[in-house]
């Protein structure tokens, strides 16, 4: 074991010791994201096991931990506020999702994610106009907190001097959306069902299903683990094979 720290092994000995740490990291990562996986599967389950919730107003619950939670909101589409995500697509046709407040009772808005339209046709707010659905509405659907941009992704530019809105968006960045919304915003938007009719525009995608299950977490992280422990064991084996070699 003293020939681990001889001048001549210190380093292969420290690369043996970091390539062990790094694998021991990431089979912990591979536990912690297991428990994040778990912890969806318990939110998903219990929201979906909830009464649909009704709103005409803001609630005194916070919305924020509702996610996936199913719901019917009534009010009046505010068109003059709506805004469109970009890089959408319908099949192979390249549009947007055009994403419109609500007008709740009492003033306060939830974001509605419409569905798809064309980017051909629909360069302007004022194009999208056509699509208005005026009067009172009633939309039921499912509850989705806001998109941060993803590591890699586009962010949204920030406003430039005089510029008091974005008309197009990368990410449904709903905390920046508020700002230039003139209506307290509810802290999710809402994800609509699908209707029978849905093959004009604005087309409500599909939403992906969601798989209860605890993915491939666990046996990566074994193997992880595994490779750390043959690494960290069999090093000194290897030494000392290579020193009997060298002795003869």
């Amino acid at each position: 074991m003293k020939q681990l720290l001889t001048p001549k092994w210190i380093f292969a000995t420290l690369l043996v010791l970091l390539g062990t740490a790094v694998l021991m990291r990431l089979g912990f990562w591979q536990l912690e994201r297991l428990e994040q996986r778990r912890a969806f599967n318990e939110h998903f389950l219990s929201v979906m096991a909830l009464p649909r919730l009704e709103l005409t107003a803001a609630p005194a619950e916070d919305l924020s931990m509702m996610e996936y939670r199913l719901a019917t909101v009534s009010g009046v589409y505010d068109h003059e506020n709506q805004v469109a995500l970009r890089n959408q697509y319908n099949g192979l046709v390249f549009g947007y999702h055009l994403v419109t407040p609500l007008v709740l009772a009492d003033g306060s808005a939830i974001l509605v994610n419409r569905g798809w339209i064309p980017a051909s046709g629909n360069e302007t707010p004022a194009d999208w106009r056509k699509y208005d659905q005026p009067g009172e509405q009633t939309i039921s659907g499912v509850l989705r907190l806001g998109e941060e941009p993803e590591m890699g992704g586009v962010p949204d530019p920030e406003l430039a001097e005089g510029q008091t809105r974005l008309e197009f968006w990368n990410n449904l960045h709903l905390a920046r959306i508020a700002r230039q919304i003139p209506h307290p915003l509810l802290p999710v938007y809402l994800q609509p069902d699908q209707p029978a009719d849905n093959d004009q525009p604005p087309i409500v995608p599909a939403r992906p299903e969601i798989e209860i299950t605890e993915g491939s977490h666990q046996g990566y992280a074994m193997q992880w683990f595994t490779f750390a422990a043959m690494l960290f064991l069999g090093y000194p084996f290897f030494l000392r094979k290579q020193l009997t070699q060298g002795a003869m």
